[in-house]
């Protein structure tokens, strides 16, 4: 299996050696050079599988320079070592249409865990394997949940040193508290002054600076990325989508080739896409739910075709998907235009040069094919946490809130009963400030701090904090940057000196 870049680069690369540089030379994405494919028989013979064993079978599909054992042992390290319970990704059954994916109970209680522990495993692997790479630069910026899962996941990790870009004022005081009090030898958090949008694109920037990159190869360094733009991070995404269903089928709630919908709270767009690429595999997909927020400018992509990022950018109670500049789409846009890498570049320097761009009905079609696209208001969102909690006696985060708000609109507009999974991002525990209000009023968490909140939605629900969050109060902080967008290559530089 080789990868090739979304804007027609003409080298192929290995897997490990498109996990390792991240992006490709050309600034598009890496995509797989076929997709495998997997018929009714092979998926029965993975239904009894546990997840580390469907991961390994999936993994192999798309790592096929890694042996057997490597994949074993990657996946062991990963969610087998005691970060993840047995089950890592528990289904709750809310309804008999309705059940809940949840990818919150890895070490820093959020979904990026579930990609973010395996990537430094990839990593160790693929850089004993590569000939072209010494030392890795991993440069990420989050809009909360990705930093810290990526500063846990690289800890002290040989031969690696990771930086993680943050929002100064578009994170919860939980997310930064996890980042700025995470341990390591090897990395280091910067705020930036501006929102993710801000972030991301300097990080691109950086990455498309090729005298900086000269710079940093003699001092032995390669630039690669953890956010889901790495494939590396992308492909272990897959995985969950399959076990859900396999799942239900194993529950009896579904009949093994039945299909089933996905409800996925959105921002850039790669959890999502890793729902697609599943069904690009064979899993039975019926729609692809689209949730995003008041920054609704995917929404707006999948129902127009225009997309548009020239907008106010809006501050919400779900700030993991305040994102006005989705990166992965990049990746559906080279599929659905028949991997026509001229249309997925001029759409991209459009993009860059005017904030907007257009594609054709026959894109927008073959997106509408797969996908149905809506948003959740924050009233709304913060209404969907207080009655699931009403009428299931369940916790959701604003996220997983807005992806359910946005599986009911659906529902009311289409008809549509198949079976739906509401994928899960975080821990109320997360955003316990948003969950508290939404569920008891504003007036409950006045003059309180997220800390005193925490204990307080513990005792009041009778759910457990889970261990990842309990004591960030009393840890050091240990990361203390801030820095304009302009100046993140200098922190980059001094970093990696």
């Amino acid at each position: 299996m080789l990868y090739k870049s979304t804007r027609g680069y003409s080298e192929k690369f290995s897997f490990s050696d498109a996990v390792l540089t991240g992006i490709a030379p050309d600034g598009g994405l890496f995509v797989p050079e076929e997709f495998p494919t997997l018929n009714e028989a092979a998926l029965e013979k993975l239904c009894e599988l546990d997840y580390c064993s469907l991961a390994r079978e999936i993994f192999s599909l798309f790592a096929d320079d890694f042996t057997k054992e490597e994949l074993d042992t990657c996946v062991k390290n990963a969610y087998a070592d005691g970060s993840f319970p047995e089950e890592p990704t528990p289904l709750s059954v809310l309804s008999n249409n309705l059940s809940v994916l949840e990818l919150w109970h890895g070490p820093t209680s959020a979904f990026k865990d579930m990609a973010l522990q395996i990537l430094p495993e990839f990593m160790s692997v693929a850089i004993k394997k590569s000939k072209k790479h010494n030392k890795i630069a991993i440069l990420t910026a989050t809009s909360g949940d990705t930093g810290k899962a990526a500063l846990a996941g690289f800890k002290d990790a040989e031969n690696v040193n990771i930086m993680v870009f943050y929002p100064v004022s578009g994170v919860s005081e939980m997310q930064k508290t996890q980042m700025i009090t995470q341990e390591g030898s090897n990395l280091s958090v910067v705020a930036v002054r501006g929102n993710f949008d801000d972030a991301q694109t300097g990080v691109k920037n950086i990455f498309g600076d090729k005298e900086f990159a000269e710079v940093l190869k003699e001092r032995g360094y390669t630039l690669s990325s953890a956010n889901s733009i790495n494939i590396g991070r992308l492909l272990p995404q897959v995985v969950y989508y399959f076990y859900a269903y396999l799942a239900l089928v194993r529950n009896g709630r579904l009949t093994l080739g039945d299909k089933i919908n996905f409800a996925v709270p959105t921002g850039n767009f790669g959890n999502i896409l890793a729902c697609y690429y599943a069904t690009k595999i064979g899993l039975p997909v019926n729609k692809i739910i689209c949730a995003t927020n008041d920054n609704n400018v995917v929404s707006d992509f999948i129902t127009t075709g225009i997309y548009n990022s020239k907008r106010p950018f809006i501050l919400t109670v779900s700030p993991a998907m305040d994102i006005l500049i989705s990166s992965n789409l990049e990746r559906l846009l080279f599929d659905v235009s028949g991997e026509n890498t001229e249309i997925v570049s001029g759409l991209q320097q459009d993009l860059k040069a005017n904030g907007v761009y257009s594609v054709e009905k026959e894109m927008t079609d073959a997106i509408n094919e797969y996908f149905w696209s809506s948003y959740s208001t924050q009233p709304e969102c913060c209404k969907t946490i207080n009655s699931i909690h009403s009428e299931f006696n369940y916790l959701v985060d604003p996220h997983t809130a807005v992806g359910i708000d946005v599986y009911d609109k659906y529902v009311i507009s289409t008809g549509d009963t198949t079976p739906t999974v509401a994928v899960s991002t975080a821990s109320p525990f997360k955003f316990n400030k948003t969950v508290a209000e939404a569920l008891y009023g504003e007036a409950s968490t006045e003059g309180k701090s997220e800390f005193e909140i925490l204990d307080e939605l513990s005792e009041k629900t009778g759910w457990e904090i889970p261990v990842p969050l309990r004591d960030l109060d009393k840890k050091s902080i240990l990361h203390k940057g801030v820095c304009d967008v302009s100046d993140m290559k200098a922190e980059v530089d001094a970093f990696l000196k």
